[in-house]
């Protein structure tokens, strides 16, 4: 216990002297703009001072602490700019809400110090979200459109949005204020193309603060389709990134089947031309040109080809004229009927 008091004791002895400027200090420094400070998301939290194009060169060192606990820590993380410290980066376990924070920031220039103006601070005042994310449009009856979207913030019941809508024949933004996260919009012209946007802030519940987030990534609607955060309608989107890849990648697996396989794809889309001299080089070579051989004609058959009988040799002679008689045939004579026995000497087989 009197550890403890004497560690309370020494940070608000550091503290006192600290606001006194350690019996030197002077005047604010010069170009400063006091320290602002954000929480962002309930992550980590940053605090700012002066301008970061044009800070004085000096060595700027910052200091907190809490209400209800007195030890003085200077900053762990220093945020840089040119070789300057300009900030502090605070992680989540050194972020306490619902406290009051108190921040000392000097700058040292040789053996004179100078203040950078604070204040006390509430951090829950001081909370930026992160941006809803997830955007959907759903399109309900009677050309009625409902939106939702997920906040990424922790502590979703502290949380209240903003959308913001217009036509592309608007010039002006609609903005409503929404508790949840759904927002329907009553009816919508199929004609225009419309563009949604979210944002979010602390509630009252929560905290008083001004800090919205920034604005989501816009939600296009219009020709009766949605569109991606680019504007592109969704279903040409959808043709663009997964049905041309799909479809290439299943042309690309066919052309490599295709590849693997060529011989016989080759055979069968070129068939081979047969070459005749090789048909017949068995029946000349092998066969000696016999060609019921070659053919595998049975030698039976081959054999009731073969006659096997013989015939008699039949002479024909013809009787020559004799002197004063005219010639069996005339070829000047016209043809008619002859009278009288033709003067032929016939001799068949000694009959």
């Amino acid at each position: 216990m009197r550890a403890r008091a004497a560690q309370e004791g020494a940070g608000m002895i550091l503290a006192v002297l600290l606001l006194c400027g350690l019996g030197q200090l002077g005047t604010a420094a010069p170009g400063s703009q006091g320290v602002k400070c954000v929480v962002f998301n309930d992550e980590y939290m940053t605090c700012m001072w002066g301008d970061q194009e044009d800070q004085p060169a000096a060595n700027y060192s910052l200091y907190y602490w809490y209400q209800h606990q007195p030890a003085v820590t200077e900053c762990r993380r220093y945020l840089r700019h040119n070789g300057i410290n300009t900030g502090c980066w605070f992680s989540h376990s050194e972020i306490t809400l619902f406290q009051t924070f108190r921040v000392h920031v000097n700058a040292s220039h040789g053996s004179r110090i100078q203040v950078i103006p604070t204040y006390d601070m509430k951090l829950q005042d001081l909370v930026k979200p992160d941006p809803p994310v997830n955007l959907t449009l759903q399109n309900m009856s009677n050309h009625q459109l409902q939106l939702s979207w997920h906040t990424p913030y922790p502590r979703q019941q502290c949380v209240e949005h903003a959308v913001r809508y217009k036509s592309n024949k608007d010039t002006d933004w609609t903005v409503h204020g929404v508790s949840g996260q759904l927002f329907s919009f009553p009816s919508v012209d199929e004609e225009k193309k419309y563009t949604f946007q979210v944002r979010s802030k602390i509630n009252q519940y929560c905290g008083s603060t001004q800090l919205w987030s920034e604005w989501s990534v816009p939600m296009y609607w219009g020709n009766t389709m949605a569109h991606n955060s680019t504007g592109e309608p969704m279903p040409r989107y959808w043709v663009r990134t997964v049905l041309i890849p799909v479809v290439s990648g299943m042309v690309l697996l066919v052309l490599v089947v295709m590849l693997v396989r060529m011989e016989r794809v080759w055979v069968v889309f070129m068939p081979q031309v047969p070459n005749p001299s090789k048909t017949f080089d068995e029946l000349f070579n092998t066969h000696k040109g016999n060609f019921q051989e070659w053919a595998g004609v049975p030698k039976d058959v081959v054999e009731s080809f073969t006659p096997n009988y013989s015939e008699s040799i039949c002479h024909v002679s013809e009787l020559l004229p004799k002197e004063g008689q005219e010639p069996v045939t005339d070829s000047r004579a016209p043809l008619g009927p002859r009278s009288g026995p033709l003067p032929l000497k016939k001799d068949i087989g000694g009959l």
